[in-house]
């Protein structure tokens, strides 16, 4: 059986990230993938709860708590979720991976990226996403679509800067790693988004 594989979504909050999982997950279901969907942090029992600590606006948390229980939650959701699922030859979508703790706690919290890089082996050793899609979007346009929607974690509510730091983490990230991670202008229409993921994906389909 073939080894399944690992498509994650990133980019800052706003950006369109889970219209596009939706998306990609009904694009595979037209060619007969399976799949499994996820998100962190979370996409386990322990991990969902961590989740509910780690948006909760209503307190304090230290960067490197912040970062501690991201990678405590990701170690949960590999062995329990991922590395299981791609082992049965599925797919997996995750919204949201490692490149989100570089970018949110590394970019916007300004923790030390070498922390995080042994955290990183640490917790995944050398596993990496087959791809990255992300979602990129000026930080004005994310800010208003997340004011569009409601109640606001403890992440949404922070201010532009914080989310400036965020997206020049990730356009970062993705210099240094342009085979893996594959930039999406998501300020453009939906259908030229879809359009485009679709196009980035082809090369992966085509070798199913």
């Amino acid at each position: 059986m073939k080894q399944g594989k690992f498509i994650t979504l990133e980019g800052i909050d706003g950006a369109g990230k889970s219209t596009q999982l939706a998306w990609i997950v009904e694009l595979l279901q037209r060619v007969g993938i399976p799949s499994v969907v996820t998100r962190e942090p979370g996409g386990t029992a322990l991990g969902e709860k961590l989740r509910d600590i780690l948006l909760d606006g209503s307190f304090m948390i230290y960067p490197e708590t912040e970062a501690l229980l991201m990678f405590a939650a990701r170690r949960e959701h590999l062995g329990r979720v991922i590395l299981p699922a791609l082992t049965k030859g599925q797919w997996v979508i995750s919204d949201r991976f490692t490149d989100a703790s570089f970018a949110y706690q590394g970019g916007g919290r300004g923790l030390d990226t070498a922390k995080l890089e042994i955290l990183e082996h640490w917790v995944q050793g050398a596993l990496q996403p087959d791809l990255t899609l992300y979602f990129d979007v000026p930080v004005e346009v994310g800010q208003q679509r997340v004011s569009q929607g409601g109640s606001i974690d403890r992440f949404e509510q922070e201010k532009a800067e914080f989310f400036q730091r965020v997206r020049a983490a990730y356009l970062d990230r993705a210099r240094q790693f342009p085979g893996r991670i594959k930039i999406i202008d998501s300020s453009q229409s939906l259908a030229e988004v879809k359009a485009a993921v679709e196009q980035t994906l082809r090369p992966l389909l085509n070798n199913v």
